[in-house]
């Protein structure tokens, strides 16, 4: 793919990678664990599909589908939303230089929507008003999660340098993976795996789900405190003008045109990572899925490896993060879905194998997710031109979001073709080799650091 541009100069940090200002960054990913774990993966969302709320003498499988098919169009719409709004909130954050003020206030709505999220109670019915609410309550959720990212994801070149950028990324996408497993331990014991659980909760009137929401709510409060608290905004320079939100996504048109004309790698970076981004999201979202659908796992055994898989994704993450300054974001990324590709084959291939094969190759695919995803964001925090990070990663929101019906539709095409299940993991496959194929013909500029220690000005 052409590209004007052939070489950079590596930006400098706004502020010193600290140590303590690393570990309250790193905080705020993971405390997101209650939102992406409990909320959006393995509890709530299966629990409004779930038998739970299907009317007894019902046909459940049309009911939960129904449902599911509500929860698909909820979390699209989200989707639409946030591709709008994503690259302006990135914008208006840059040129006002309050990136902790967006970052605070979509935490503030994360928390709220996932307290809302208590007081949806199982009313059996073909479309009840509780899925409804809990519906909109996730997709409300998952708009101000990803904005809230935005301004996050910003922050990272204040505390990191162009040396540390990989392992403080991968420290923080790490500490998500952690957060996730100390969480949804403690739930699983304390409430959703006994009859009776702590404090006397039971599952009658999906209490022990409710409660584990509404104690998700104030985790995900409790660590987003300290990145607001020990980060510095970005120091005001005479640069930064107030905008409105017209004249933000003016001044965005204007840089997609200018990075088409002097960055197109950034802009063709953005459309691969785009889609395999999409096929990694498939792989957590459809995971819980086929392992009770092809392998047969109980509710209880997916929270099991939900927890191992968050274990083996956190510490290869940390690795990843390490290699990523030592051989640069690109090839973490790329050979991260490699052995994705080949790990997924093998669930495809190795279906009737039983629940070993699903152990086996789905801890391998748990373990290249975290890498990939925690060296795309360096990456794009290595292409991103100083003093516009925020707006860079609002692009890198709204790309994602655009392009996340691929995993969905490939999944369904698949499994529709095939005639099984297990078909789906193919369609996964697909998108994330798609994404592969795009980004091994992005030429990135040299000087960045992004191709190893050596690719590295300074």
């Amino acid at each position: 793919m052409p590209d004007d541009v052939t070489s950079a100069t590596v930006p400098a940090p706004a502020s010193g990678g600290r140590r303590r200002q690393v570990v309250a960054w790193s905080l705020w990913d993971w405390g997101s664990a209650a939102f992406n774990a409990v909320v959006t993966t393995f509890v709530f969302t299966r629990w409004i599909t779930s038998e739970d709320f299907v009317e007894q003498g019902a046909d459940a499988t049309a009911v939960m589908a129904e449902h599911s098919a509500w929860l698909g169009w909820g979390l699209a719409a989200a989707g639409l939303v946030i591709a709008v709004l994503a690259p302006a909130i990135g914008t208006l954050a840059d040129a006002s230089g309050r990136r902790k003020l967006w970052l605070g206030i979509n935490s503030a709505m994360v928390f709220a929507s996932m307290v809302a999220m208590f007081f949806v109670r199982p009313e059996p019915g073909s479309l009840s008003d509780a899925v409804i609410l809990g519906v909109v309550l996730l997709s409300v959720g998952n708009v101000f999660f990803e904005l809230a990212s935005v301004a996050y994801n910003a922050l990272l070149l204040q505390i990191s340098t162009p040396d540390t950028i990989g392992r403080v990324s991968g420290w923080g996408w790490g500490a998500g993976y952690v957060g996730g497993i100390v969480l949804l331990l403690v739930l699983f014991v304390g409430f959703i795996n006994p009859d009776v659980g702590w404090f006397g909760v039971t599952g009658e009137d999906g209490m022990n789900i409710r409660v584990s929401v509404l104690i998700s709510a104030f985790w995900f409060a409790l660590f987003a405190v300290p990145v607001l608290t020990m980060v510095p905004e970005e120091p005001r320079t005479a640069a930064r003008t107030s905008l409105g939100v017209a004249d933000a996504y003016r001044k965005l048109g204007r840089d997609i045109a200018g990075l088409w004309r002097t960055q197109r790698s950034t802009l063709w970076y953005l459309v691969a990572s785009a889609i395999y981004r999409d096929g990694l999201a498939g792989v957590f979202t459809f995971g819980a899925v086929i392992a009770s659908g092809t392998f047969g796992f109980s509710a209880s055994e997916v929270i099991v490896f939900a927890i191992a898989a968050n274990l083996v994704a956190g510490l290869s993450t940390f690795v990843g993060g390490w290699l990523d300054d030592k051989v640069g974001p690109r090839r973490v990324v790329v050979w991260s879905l490699v052995i994705l590709v080949a790990a997924g084959l093998g669930v495809f291939f190795l279906h009737d194998g039983g629940t070993t094969v699903f152990w086996v190759c789905g801890l391998v695919l748990s373990g290249c997710v975290g890498p990939a995803q925690s060296a795309s964001r360096a990456l794009l925090g290595r292409l991103a031109t100083p003093g516009h990070e925020a707006e860079a990663f609002g692009l890198y929101a709204t790309t994602g979001r655009a392009a996340s019906f691929l995993a969905p539709l490939a999944f369904s095409v698949a499994v529709t073709l095939g005639g099984a299940q297990y078909w789906g993991i193919l369609g996964l496959v697909a998108v994330i080799l798609l994404g592969l194929v795009v980004l091994l013909r992005v030429r990135f500029p040299a000087g960045l650091g992004i191709n190893g220690a050596r690719d590295r000005k300074g």
